[in-house]
């Protein structure tokens, strides 16, 4: 239910034990270098075979089955060979772009899309709000203040004040309560490492405390404003810190972290500090591993110096989230709860004691938070939000109601505050920020951006179709009113399907440029995610893995049996998780997509755990290091299951030297892989930006580049297919 800062899932798996495997894919894949064909784009684009990349081999024995990589050196990525390749590939990638006739009008458009105002929702302290805003035009968002509803808003924190780079960004982490003081993130491109900086909004000077980089799961002022409180996590794992202003952060006092009640805390125990809104305690929440498979919460009182911190729950294989408002604990749950529910809790026992304030229902709760005495809670009525609102009782009191499909964000705010803040958007609709008033009910506009789109013109609707399995699966279409249903249209599809995220509708200057130009655009809800609870992601994680990828398959069948399209117009796109999907799509149903983007992707699922964040997921795919486990990870892993001389759809690889969460090591070993392995001669290609990675960060130019890349791929390789000579 909650999502670390600075620390999203992989963005983007499996199908049951089959223990009769024999040498798998030896010599299937011993190919020294990348065909010799040409290559045949569509829209009369015309390449030479790729890049020659050598093979050489290294053989690994997992419990007695061989498995032979011929890549195993581009997993150096500072090697001058690595260096070399990824060179040859991007120029090859490049004298794919510079044929494309469409790229031009696309970089128009995209321009158009994104250079528009920008808005976070903000953070209140007493008549103060403090926001990130980007104006059109501009390459990164700021932070402002607005003293009081009505008056103007003032710029505090300027990127590009911090440096000349136009991928350097900043974001908002805490506001200290008392107003005067701003904690904020720098970060350089699309890594997950920052630094922490702190304004004096009085002075408008930056304090000359500073946490240096790294990845910072929260940062939380203390209640006197005289330092912060903070979570850092590396390879060893996670610590919670108290800083005070003006010591060296080396001598920084550990507060939390290592072990606790004579457990040890390890590599995937991810941690998160933060103030209850009355600052009296100080919460730790520990997530065990990504997704959390057990949430254990502590918590310390601040106004008795020297306490030992409690326990609220501790030891439960169950995943909590916990809010303090008015001398209660408020803690939302899966505890005997697949649905989630919330329980006001005694501390230190059972939940099972504990009072049901809001019980399970037939819709997954998707967040809740209490903001001045009343609790908002969004349920997902068949991924569709409805949010309920409730007394400190659990009595009934009201809804939200909202305009048509789309996300919602949950109510922010403090219990202590009187208005709440949220924001709506959808396919078809770009994001607008609302307050609400928690006594009369009335809701305002925050923010509402001005954006190129006109939303009467199209229609997002919900279908339902069935999986190979016989499952149910929902999916969101959006196109043009009236668009033709013949078959003969491009569609583009994207999905995720994992770590118990649930996708929604939601605004993307991309999916507007495809839904514009005339194309479908669908969204299929996988198991894997939260759409209907924890029991829809346990069908998507472990050795269930294959039913995300069927789910996917089914999408595709669905869409191309209605005739919204077919399979030389359907084009796929998913990052990271998303990206695995990618990857399975690729090596398991080539013949039913024309074109794919596998951007930041998992290929090599056998040694993905070896690198970056990989050890923090082996609770939502297992390890290829575990005899059990390793069967099915071999089953569906894309890098293991190219077969050579099968005919592949046109693929883009895209991915970015500062991914510091997945290895772009996938990606290069599967394009030279594929290259070499395709038999179709469709375009395989390397995306590869030395300043990107898998975080937001990258400035609006280099994003209008890389969507424009992108998308010019994606529509050149979905229209027709160019004539034989």
């Amino acid at each position: 239910m909650r999502i670390f800062k600075g620390l999203e899932y992989p963005v983007p798996m499996w199908y049951r034990i089959r223990r009769n495997f024999a040498c798998v894919l030896l010599g299937a894949l011993s190919g020294t270098m990348a065909s010799s064909q040409a290559i045949q784009g569509r829209g009369g684009i015309t390449l030479p075979s790729p890049p020659a990349v050598e093979a050489v081999p290294v053989t690994d024995d997992y419990f007695g089955t061989k498995i032979q990589d011929n890549y195993r050196w581009l997993e150096d990525a500072n090697s001058p060979e690595t260096k070399t390749f990824i060179d040859d590939e991007n120029a090859y990638t490049q004298r794919y772009m510079e044929q494309a006739r469409i790229r031009p009008q696309i970089a128009d458009d995209m321009d158009a899309l994104e250079h528009v105002s920008t808005f976070t929702v903000p953070i209140e302290r007493g008549n103060d709000l403090f926001f990130e805003k980007m104006l059109a035009g501009e390459d990164q968002a700021s932070i402002y203040v607005r003293h009081g509803w009505a008056e103007k808003d003032k710029r505090i924190i300027d990127p590009a004040q911090l440096s000349r780079d136009p991928n350097t960004s900043v974001d908002l982490d805490d506001v200290s309560r008392d107003g005067t003081l701003v904690a904020f993130d720098v970060r350089q491109g699309g890594a997950d490492e920052s630094t922490v900086r702190i304004l004096n909004v009085k002075t408008g000077k930056q304090l000359e405390d500073e946490l240096p980089s790294g990845i910072y799961l929260s940062v939380a002022f203390a209640p006197d404003g005289k330092g912060l409180y903070y979570s850092r996590m590396d390879q060893k794992g996670t610590l919670v810190y108290e800083h005070e202003w003006g010591a060296r952060v080396s001598h920084d006092a550990l507060v939390f972290g290592k072990e606790f009640r004579g457990e040890a805390l390890g590599p995937s125990d991810l941690m998160e500090a933060g103030l209850s809104d009355d600052y009296r305690y100080l919460v730790i929440h520990i997530d065990r591993g990504v997704p959390a498979r057990r949430v254990d919460i502590v918590y310390r009182d601040l106004t008795k110096p020297g306490s030992y911190f409690e326990v609220l729950i501790w030891g439960v294989d169950s995943r909590f989230s916990a809010v303090y408002a008015k001398g209660a604990w408020y803690v939302s749950t899966d505890y005997k709860s697949p649905n989630w529910r919330i329980l006001k809790a005694d501390p230190g026992v059972m939940p099972d004691t504990w009072t049901t304030v809001v019980p399970e229902g037939m819709d997954a709760i998707d967040g809740f938070n209490i903001v001045g005495d009343k609790i908002y809670v969004n349920h997902l009525h068949d991924v569709k939000t409805e949010t309920d609102v409730y007394t400190l009782e659990g009595k009934p009191a009201g809804n939200i109601a909202y305009d048509g499909i789309g996300l919602v964000t949950t109510l922010a705010g403090q219990t202590t505050d009187r208005y709440g803040f949220y924001s709506f958007e959808s396919f078809i609709a770009p994001p607008a920020i609302y307050r609400l008033d928690t006594l009369t009910g009335k809701r305002e506009v925050f923010a509402q951006p001005k954006v190129p789109f006109d939303s009467s013109q199209y229609d997002l609707k919900q279908v339902f179709f069935t999986s190979k399995d016989g499952s149910k699966v929902p999916m969101f279409i959006a196109g043009k009113k009236g668009l033709k249903q013949d078959g003969t249209e491009r569609l583009l599809m994207t999905a995720y399907g994992g770590f118990n995220l649930s996708q929604l509708p939601q605004w993307s200057p991309r999916a507007a440029w495809w839904l514009q130009a005339g194309g479908w655009f669908a969204l299929p809800n996988l198991r894997g995610g939260g759409e209907y609870g924890e029991r829809w992601h346990e069908q998507g994680m472990f050795s269930h893995k294959q039913n995300v990828f069927d789910d996917f398959y089914a999408a595709a069948e669905y869409l191309i049996a209605n005739k919204y399209t077919s399979p030389e117009h359907l084009a796929i796109y998913g990052g990271s998780n998303g990206g695995l999907l990618m990857g399975a799509a690729i090596t398991q149903r080539p013949d039913l997509f024309s074109a794919v983007d596998c951007a930041y992707p998992l290929l090599d699922m056998l040694r993905y755990q070896k690198f970056e964040q990989g050890p923090h997921w082996m609770t939502e795919y297992g390890s290829a290091d575990k005899e059990d486990q390793f069967p099915y990870l071999l089953k569906y892993s894309p890098y293991q299951n190219v077969k050579k001389g099968t005919a592949y759809p046109a693929v883009l690889f895209f991915t970015g030297a500062s991914d510091t969460r997945v290895d772009p090591l996938h990606a290069r070993k599967m394009t030279a892989l594929l290259q070499a392995g395709s038999s179709s001669g469709r375009p395989v290609l390397l995306h590869y930006s030395v300043s990107g990675g898998h975080s937001a960060g990258v400035g609006v130019e280099q994003k209008i580049q890389d969507a424009t890349d992108q998308l010019t791929f994606l529509w050149t390789e979905t229209g027709q297919p160019s004539s034989p000579k």
